[in-house]
């Protein structure tokens, strides 16, 4: 494991921010410095631990986390120390005298004066408002070593010397009727540039981009960051003329490399008054992470509006355990249509946010943030555990026991063995007291997610399907279809995605032709057809007339919550005619007798 000089170990620890270091040592991590920062984050005092702190006392690290973030937490840490995720962006609970306090920990790289790599994981309590704003930089001691403010492969100064001197650097600029800005600049696809072309060669383009952003940004001070992040504080020009400086960069990248590589994304945010170093810092990732894959752009500036949304998200993070204990997050049961006699054969189980001070949060603004902060799994399992919860109240009110799909994410299977949660949970409401087995329940898979699957993920989905549960790839067509999805993974079903349908005609009706094409061989696979956003009389017409089996829309049946089911009931207001037993066995199974 790497050891740190003495003197420097001394400067760390006596940091008041909240950090721990971390190596591997014989194939495990280990945290192996922390700062007084981080044991008062804990509640806790270095004396315990003397000088021993690191290997005996790893345990201690996780001991004061939620009983129920525990396992996640400890497998997203070691992934990450591992270096088997590219980043480490979580949010958890720990015990503190006052109760639980939520925090927030980003993970990053750092290359040390023997070149060797750290782990560093920075942390912020949520709980306390004012820490996630303060200015990090104001919490640094100063260092005599000019080895701990220098990276050493790219000679440029590195992140600690930007904490304890950007915003000496802001201050001159303003005094000299300047406006400062921060670029946030990251290498595209970086490791697989490494993976085609070798760590070495990964190397010299760190360089390459080093000496380029010198050139570019002569009078700025451009700082090497964690991994391949690099960080510009210079002088703001017009957002026209920063964006063509920016752009040259990205070319003269692409053209000066020595394989091939898609360049730069850069998040750009101008100074305000009263803005810290770790705020723009912050807004320009934010930036960078609105720009998403779209690579025909290569910067965005900060906005207004960046900061509504990032707050935006917070509020579904922060609150995330509470909507859950309360009820606001709901299930709402969409029915499939099976389409050659009009008849639904079973649900899709949608979440539905339902806040009380937000009002209804759209599914694409809370699954997202969920994905980000590694909490999608949480949100997976907690609605697999509400359909397993209603069953009781659809048997006692005499509903059909239709077959229920919900939708898991590919991410999911990194953090908890999804099989043995779904079985915990089958177990927790006794499922077979219903007379149904476990091909009542679908597990849907996007096909994004299949063509990146890891051997974890395929291996825990084998598990799934041999336990007895149908898998259904989602989204089928939405970009990433290819027929070797057929013959990776033994499927029960493709769900042919809503684009699909709602564009038939355009391009010469080249939907009509690809969703024909896929329907044929899939029949001829075993394999049956769903198709999603089935809203018009033609559209229907159509599917029936390439034998597609089921469809989805608002032309049958538009989501809905359970105790809505239950008073349209009470109502006498006619639902659909459902599927005799002989219809669901044919594509879900038979049911336990």
């Amino acid at each position: 494991m790497y050891e740190f000089d003495g003197n420097i170990r001394k400067q760390y620890e006596s940091l008041q921010v909240p950090l721990i270091f971390m190596d591997v040592n014989e194939g495990i991590p280990q945290p192996i410095l922390a700062t007084d920062g981080f044991f008062e984050l804990h509640g806790l005092t270095r004396d315990k631990f003397g000088d021993s702190f690191g290997v005996d006392h790893s345990g201690f690290f996780f001991e004061k986390i939620h009983p129920d973030e525990t396992a996640k937490l400890r497998r997203i840490t070691n992934d990450f120390v591992m270096k088997n995720i590219p980043d480490y962006d979580v949010v958890f609970k720990i015990r503190r005298s006052d109760g639980y306090h939520d925090i927030h920990a980003v993970g990053q790289w750092q290359t040390m004066p023997g070149g060797e790599k750290l782990a560093v994981i920075y942390y912020s309590d949520l709980s306390r408002c004012e820490d996630v704003v303060k200015d990090i930089s104001d919490k640094y001691s100063l260092f005599q070593s000019d080895d701990f403010y220098t990276d050493q492969l790219t000679k440029l100064p590195n992140i600690n010397y930007f904490h304890k001197y950007g915003h000496d650097k802001a201050k001159e600029l303003i005094l000299r009727n300047k406006r400062p800005v921060i670029m946030y600049y990251d290498v595209n696809s970086m490791q697989s540039y490494n993976n085609q072309y070798s760590f070495e060669r990964g190397n010299d383009l760190l360089v390459l981009i080093a000496d380029i952003l010198r050139e570019a940004f002569p009078d700025g001070m451009v700082i090497r960051g964690a991994d391949d992040h690099f960080i510009v504080l210079d002088s703001m020009l017009t957002e026209k003329e920063l964006g063509k400086r920016i752009e040259k960069v990205n070319e003269r990248i692409k053209g000066e490399a020595y394989g091939n590589t898609t360049g730069i994304q850069t998040g750009i945010c101008a100074y305000e008054r009263g803005m810290s170093i770790k705020e723009g810092i912050d807004h320009a990732k934010q930036s960078i992470k609105l720009l998403g894959d779209n690579l025909t752009n290569c910067y965005r500036f900060f906005e207004s509006w960046d900061m509504a949304q990032y707050t935006h998200e917070r509020y579904i993070v922060e609150n995330f355990q509470r909507a859950k204990k309360e009820g606001w997050i709901r299930v709402y049961y969409q029915c499939f249509l099976k389409l050659d006699d009009n008849k639904g054969t079973g649900f899709e189980a949608l979440a539905r946010w339902v806040d009380p001070v937000k009002g209804v949060i759209a599914p694409d603004d809370f699954i997202p943030a969920l994905e980000k902060y590694h909490l999608s799994h949480e949100l997976d399992l907690y609605m697999f555990e509400k359909v397993c919860s209603e069953i009781k109240p659809r048997f006692d009110n005499n509903l059909p026991l239709l077959p229920v799909s919900v939708n898991f994410s590919r991410r999911d299977f990194d953090y908890v063995d999804v099989a043995e949660e779904l079985e915990r949970i089958i177990k927790k409401y006794k499922i077979e007291r219903y007379n149904i087995d476990k091909s009542y329940f679908v597990i849907e898979i996007t096909e994004q997610d299949m063509a990146t699957g890891t051997e974890r993920f395929f291996e825990q989905l084998e598990k799934i399907r041999k336990n007895g549960y149908k898998i259904w790839i989602d989204d089928f067509g939405s970009g990433y279809s290819s027929l070797n999805v057929f013959s990776r993974f033994d499927i029960d079903l493709i769900k042919f995605d809503m684009e699909l349908l709602r564009n038939l005609d355009v391009h010469n009706s080249a939907n009509r032709i690809i969703i024909k094409a896929f329907i044929d061989v899939a029949k001829q696979l075993g394999i049956h057809t769903l198709c999603e956003g089935m809203e018009t009389e033609e559209q229907k017409s159509f599917l029936i007339s390439a034998g597609c089996e089921l469809a989805q829309g608002y032309l049958y049946h538009k989501p809905e919550p359970l105790d809505t089911i239950f008073a349209r009931l009470g109502l006498g207001i006619p639902i659909p005619e459902w599927a005799d037993d002989e219809d669901r066995k044919e594509i879900f199974g038979s049911p336990n007798t």
